[in-house]
């Protein structure tokens, strides 16, 4: 399933892109909405009664259902015209088919593939088995893994290009709360890549914290882009 995987590399962008506004979702007034208080660290940690994979099957189904839905809130915004790249940050994630050809496709059409693959995926009994005494592939935490780092593309969409949009309906406590119980999970889990999600590190260190900061906190010195990542966009 090698086609699954994505590559990355970093070239001149010429100018700054107009996606270096000031990120909304940033705001302390934003920052501080969630739905649920849980200390996520204890909801994502595996009970000892729990197989692994049948935690890692679960739970990634679940963020895949909860994911989709919150796309679906802001779907009709996203469209081949307000949305021509899949973009997040100073980031345009491109789409590789099974022969590994790379495309460049609208950010629609790649959540598209993500959520056709991903619904295939775990609904496939040869991979995500609900049959009791039914053995997991051996390629199954390298699978989750992988759909783990596609969903994250979509949440760091979501954030990045319809954050206004979701304000505007409401929903950024849910999307705040699904995004944290997410970077949670996979973190516990080493299941993507911290170079893959540290485009959203500010965002994660905010929201993934035991409760809500001050807004006068100061932001972490670890957390600020670096001068030459305005000057970039990377491809992967």
């Amino acid at each position: 399933m090698d086609w699954l995987m994505g590559k990355s590399k970093t070239k001149p962008n010429g100018k700054k892109p107009p996606a270096e506004e000031k990120k909304q979702y940033l705001e302390a007034e934003f920052t501080k909405v969630r739905v649920v208080d849980f200390d996520l660290k204890e909801l994502v940690m595996l009970p000892r009664e729990i197989d692994l994979n049948e935690w890692l099957a679960s739970n990634t189904t679940t963020f895949f259902n909860l994911i989709n839905l919150q796309y679906s809130t802001i779907s009709e915004f996203c469209t081949g015209d307000t949305c021509q790249a899949m973009t997040a940050c100073n980031t345009i994630y491109y789409w590789y088919d099974e022969r590994g050809k790379k495309t460049k496709c609208t950010a629609p059409q790649y959540v598209d593939f993500v959520m056709s693959l991903v619904q295939k995926l775990v609904t496939d009994d040869d991979i995500f088995p609900t049959k009791y005494g039914k053995e997991f592939p051996n390629a199954f935490e390298s699978l989750v893994k992988k759909i783990c780092r596609y969903l994250f593309h979509v949440l760091a969409h979501l954030f990045w290009a319809h954050f206004k949009e979701t304000v505007a309906l409401d929903l950024q406590g849910h999307l705040n709360t699904l995004y944290a119980h997410f970077i949670v999970f996979i973190r516990e889990f080493n299941l993507v890549d911290p170079k893959e999600t540290c485009i959203m590190d500010d965002l994660s260190e905010i929201l993934c914290a035991p409760a809500p900061p001050a807004p006068a906190a100061p932001s972490s010195p670890t957390s600020a882009p670096s001068p030459s990542s305005h000057n970039h966009v990377t491809e992967r």
